[in-house]
């Protein structure tokens, strides 16, 4: 009779040890969504705040240069031969080329940045 109730005692530790397992990992695996889910939210923070700097950046290269088009037009106007004609376009063009490679190179930087940004939450989750 020692025998049966040995089993039995046996069975409900290994149940017991059985429940407790699956609960420990049911709670790793609620733990591992949270924190993705922060991750993710933090990352898609980030995607926000790289779009809102790039777009800032992109409103502030289009007044610079609607300015610089303005000046170069009062220039063209108050040019008396086509030798200033000339020098005022040639101006322009030079600045305007300078100018707009230098933003190509600014919103490659925001962009890259803002990917490096993006993606750090979840990589730092990942390591976890």
């Amino acid at each position: 009779m020692r025998e049966p109730r040995r089993m039995a005692e046996e069975a409900t530790r290994i149940g017991e040890e059985a429940q407790e397992q699956a609960r420990r990992v049911g709670q790793e695996m609620q733990q591992a969504a949270e924190s993705g889910f922060e991750a993710a939210s933090r990352s898609f923070g980030e995607v926000n705040n790289g779009f809102q700097a790039i777009a800032a950046e992109m409103t502030d290269f289009s007044r610079r240069r609607f300015e610089d088009v303005l000046q170069a037009w009062e220039q063209l106007i108050r040019a008396r031969n086509i030798g200033e004609v000339v020098d005022v376009q040639a101006r322009y063009m030079q600045k305007a080329y300078a100018a707009y490679m230098s933003e190509m190179s600014k919103l490659g930087d925001l962009y890259l940045g803002t990917a490096r940004n993006a993606s750090k939450p979840i990589e730092q989750t990942t390591r976890k």
